[in-house]
């Protein structure tokens, strides 16, 4: 019962209600610049999807594509993606140090590499296996368009950046979405369960221009990649998972698509 209604740790402390407006314009800066924004545009572009005449699953939406005509320039521009999300991540963590949050709090330390490796590829099994079904139901049912995970050409590059693109999603992710946001709810004096589902809603926002079965996919994931970090406070297991997943993702398709004839 202790996963369905864990109780609220001591660090943390809630702060006094006096010193809490700050901590809350804080919030809403940094997410609407990163991951909050990042919702508001997705459900934009979900309504556009269902304005136009043609079923969502007709529809197709990419997620890695090309940044510029010439070769060398796309690099640069997928290399300075990656930047930016490693920046969004570090924002988070650079705001919680400024008050006395250590990264090692938040699970991101040393001490567990290898048993937070391990527990990751269970996690994104967990995870990915089932997520992949639910897709493919979503998208034969009409409730996803059907997603691209890359459309980049075949470049040298092309995998190495899929790679550290994977890196840079679950690093932004995690640390903004789980570490600093449950932190910050924590500190403002909101319940676990509240904080979780709040988390787990904005993950699935800015998934909803690939469809429902996207905004509901990731909502799941959300709950259960939150509550991970709730009961073992270990960051590193989720960035781990979260990157493996999205490997699989985005190198997988580029190596099937054309190959396989049930992938959209």
């Amino acid at each position: 019962m202790n996963w369905l209604a864990p109780a609220r740790p001591e660090f943390p402390a809630v702060l006094p209600r006096s010193e809490r407006r700050g901590f809350q314009v804080e919030l809403l800066i940094v997410f609407s610049v990163t991951l909050g924004l990042s919702g508001l545009r997705s459900l934009v572009r979900l309504l556009d999807s269902l304005l136009t005449p043609v079923p969502l699953n007709q529809q197709s939406v990419a997620i890695n594509v090309p940044q510029a005509d010439f070769g060398l320039l796309d690099l640069v521009a997928q290399l300075l993606s990656v930047l930016q999300l490693a920046a969004w991540g570090g924002l988070g963590l650079y705001l919680l140090w400024r008050t006395g949050i250590r990264v090692g709090a938040l699970g991101l330390d040393r001490a567990r590499l290898g048993p937070d490796l391990l527990g990751s590829l269970g996690l994104a099994a967990l995870i990915g296996l089932p997520g992949l079904a639910f897709y493919l139901v979503a998208w034969n049912l009409g409730l996803n368009l059907a997603v691209q995970p890359s459309t980049l050409d075949e470049a040298w590059w092309r995998s190495a950046v899929l790679i550290l693109a994977a890196a840079g999603n679950a690093w932004a992710e995690e640390v903004l979405v789980v570490g600093y946001l449950l932190t910050r709810l924590r500190q403002l004096g909101w319940r676990e369960n509240t904080a979780l589902l709040a988390a787990a809603v904005l993950r699935g926002s800015y998934h909803l221009y690939q469809g429902f079965g996207g905004f509901v996919g990731n909502l799941v994931m959300g709950l259960v990649f939150g509550r991970v970090w709730q009961r073992t406070n270990r960051l590193w297991v989720l960035v781990f998972a979260h990157t493996i997943l999205d490997v699989v993702a985005f190198v997988g398709y580029s190596a099937l698509r054309g190959v396989v004839s049930w992938l959209p």
